[in-house]
């Protein structure tokens, strides 16, 4: 094979990642599409139980939790799971109480578990202690409009239904870190999630909303079957969906509130996840490489100097980027301002190709100031666990 045989051949290899950034457009287009379309049925309103563990005390949770009380929906409680050591969300819970009395508040304490996914453990004990077969449940950090509860457990009525999740964006893009994350959202994670919606159908789901039922939670063994396991709302989904039963996306948005105060929280918090599904989906981690459209554009170029490269690798990549962040953010989600932030996306990528190298070279991760190493999808301590009180 000549030397110019190789270098068009790289220039083929380096145009794959293009063929993933038109399916995301397709993907993206179809998903909103047909929601734009669809029109949901709100008048499906059993009773539910709102169910969120808490660990600590978030920035603005007294709104976040607040807008739960304002649920334009005729029969729910409000359960929040808490460990030791909770007293200042205890404070923010009794002034909801008071301020809403009205709405069905409980706390329900956790405590006395060597379990790796505390979360996990709360939400089993408030799943038992729930008084309603359909179940909503919450991140603690989450934040949503008067019809939300109308919105999200409507799609039950369809008995082929067994989970509904949505998407989210975030509250607060004061800072340079909060707007690169903001900007990742739209121009990488919901593009991946369209393509896996359109290939593989929805396996998985969000902590910022998963609906489902006793029922269904039952038939995998419910929380207490996966209270050693990371990514346990993705997990859920994935076996509410193994069961035969479909899991809805829908295109209604929650709002969060972000849970970094620095670069190292944020960094450290991505490179957790990627360390995640790095052992969760191997091969679907490796194959992230051809998503790296930069790296790949800008070693075309430097395979093969020239204006017309540098044209149909570099501009084809800024037009498709840019193309697909405006369809998922501005026309699919209606979030304003996001043009101001288009200049990030190639620094997303750029950080998104360090994060996914990285991971590769972690053999454990740090989650809740406890250090755990991931083996046949388990949470294993690096030391033994001291029980939580």
């Amino acid at each position: 094979m000549t030397a110019s045989n190789i270098v068009y051949l790289f220039l083929g290899v380096a145009a794959i990642p293009f063929i993933y950034y038109l399916l995301a457009l397709y993907s993206s287009w179809q998903f909103f599409m047909r929601a734009h379309k669809s029109r949901q049925h709100q008048d499906y309103t059993p009773p539910v139980s709102n169910l969120k563990p808490i660990r600590g005390l978030d920035a603005e949770a007294y709104e976040n939790f607040a807008s739960y009380c304002n649920q334009d929906y005729p029969d729910y409680e409000l359960l929040f799971g808490i460990g030791d050591g909770d007293e200042d969300v205890l404070e923010v819970i009794e002034k909801l109480k008071r301020d809403f009395p009205q709405r069905r508040i409980r706390v329900v304490h956790v405590s006395g578990h060597t379990a790796a996914n505390d979360k996990v453990v709360k939400l089993a004990r408030l799943v038992s202690e729930a008084e309603n077969e359909v179940l909503v449940m919450n991140d603690s950090d989450v934040r949503v409009r008067p019809d939300y509860l109308r919105s999200v457990v409507a799609p039950l009525r369809d008995p082929k239904v067994g989970a509904v999740t949505c998407l989210y964006v975030s509250t607060q893009e004061h800072t340079f870190i909060q707007k690169l994350q903001s900007i990742g959202m739209f121009c990488d994670f919901y593009p991946g999630i369209m393509v896996a919606w359109k290939l593989d159908g929805v396996k998985f789901a969000f902590g910022q909303t998963i609906v489902t039922t006793r029922k269904h939670l039952a038939g995998f063994g419910g929380y207490t079957a996966i209270q050693n396991r990371p990514a346990d709302d993705l997990l859920v989904g994935r076996l509410v969906a193994e069961q035969g039963l479909e899991v809805e996306l829908l295109p209604y948005t929650v709002e969060t509130v972000a849970d970094f105060k620095s670069f190292n929280e944020f960094f450290f918090k991505r490179l957790r996840w990627m360390t995640v599904m790095r052992h969760m989906r191997p091969w679907g981690h490796i194959g992230l490489i051809f998503t790296q459209g930069l790296a790949w554009s800008i070693a075309a170029v430097a395979v093969h100097p020239s204006a017309r490269v540098a044209l149909l690798y570099l501009g084809g990549y800024a037009c498709v980027r840019t193309a697909m962040t405006w369809l998922i953010g501005v026309w699919g989600m209606k979030q304003k301002g996001l043009w101001k932030k288009m200049v990030l996306v190639p620094v997303w990528d750029a950080w998104a190709l360090l994060i996914w190298l990285l991971s590769f070279g972690r053999r454990s991760i740090r989650w809740r100031d406890v250090d755990y190493r991931i083996r046949g999808g388990m949470l294993v301590p690096v030391a033994p666990p001291a029980p939580q009180k």
